[in-house]
């Protein structure tokens, strides 16, 4: 069912982003990788091309408005078209407020939401011209329940939510361009990385004791919602390991 669509996938350089990009290929799509680290992308790429697969690299920061817009740009030299967006980028620096890293927060706003904004812009009005898409955000398990040191990452991940929805309202039945939010729970990525609160040392050793969901079981999700028949749109996807209570 997918097999010569064209897929965009934000965030590719590792985790979610990095094994959606290769579920895609094995499906037979076509496939824009984009990311900051580029070395990462371009591993990918040979993975990629190997099986047969058609890929291009294309450095991006989503927090870039210039940036995303070249990369809808290269994605339409290349191939002409876009079938597929997936708004995976995402920056998860947890961080109770009193600390007051608002150099973080900001972060947050400009990658998780303002990267979602920028590329679904530069995108959506070649697929209203197509009359056909299917637009996937990553939100998260934080996009519904809130949690202390989370508070402006949960924020981020609501509006994501909210976002997606509104999309869902505008264009799936007047374009036929399906809208998924995907919200996972606690995911073995390099997302915990980003997080320079010391006080949440514990946690973070506390969540990584959790048998925590692979980033494949994310691109599962992922293809299950891209692979179901037209008629059908999966509007939210919410997935948690089997031990996390919230």
């Amino acid at each position: 069912m997918l097999k010569d669509k064209v897929a965009i996938v934000t965030g590719a350089s590792s985790g979610i982003g990095y094994a959606t990009a290769l579920s895609l290929a094995k499906a037979g799509a076509k496939v824009a990788i984009a990311a900051r680290r580029t070395q990462r992308l371009e591993e990918l790429q040979k993975e990629i091309t190997k099986n047969g697969a058609e890929c291009i690299v294309v450095p991006c920061d989503v927090t870039k408005r210039k940036d995303c817009q070249a990369l809808i740009d290269a994605t339409i030299k290349k191939w002409n078209k876009i079938d597929i967006l997936i708004n995976n980028a995402g920056i998860m620096p947890l961080s109770f407020v009193k600390n007051l890293k608002v150099d973080e927060w900001e972060q947050m706003v400009d990658v998780n939401i303002k990267g979602v904004l920028f590329c679904t812009a530069a995108a959506v009005s070649h697929m209203i011209s197509q009359n056909s898409g299917h637009i996937v955000n990553i939100s998260s398990i934080a996009g519904r329940v809130v949690f202390p040191s989370g508070s402006v990452y949960c924020a981020t991940k609501y509006a994501v939510r909210a976002f997606s929805e509104g999309l869902r309202q505008e264009l799936s039945a007047r374009n036929k361009i399906r809208v998924t939010t995907i919200e996972p729970g606690i995911v073995a990525t390099e997302l915990t990385n980003t997080i320079t609160d010391k006080s949440l040392e514990a946690f973070v050793k506390q969540s990584k004791e959790i048998e925590a969901l692979q980033a494949e079981d994310i691109a599962n999700s992922i293809m299950f919602a891209l692979e179901s028949p037209l008629h059908m749109n999966v509007n939210e996807i919410t997935i948690r390991p089997t031990t996390q209570e919230r």
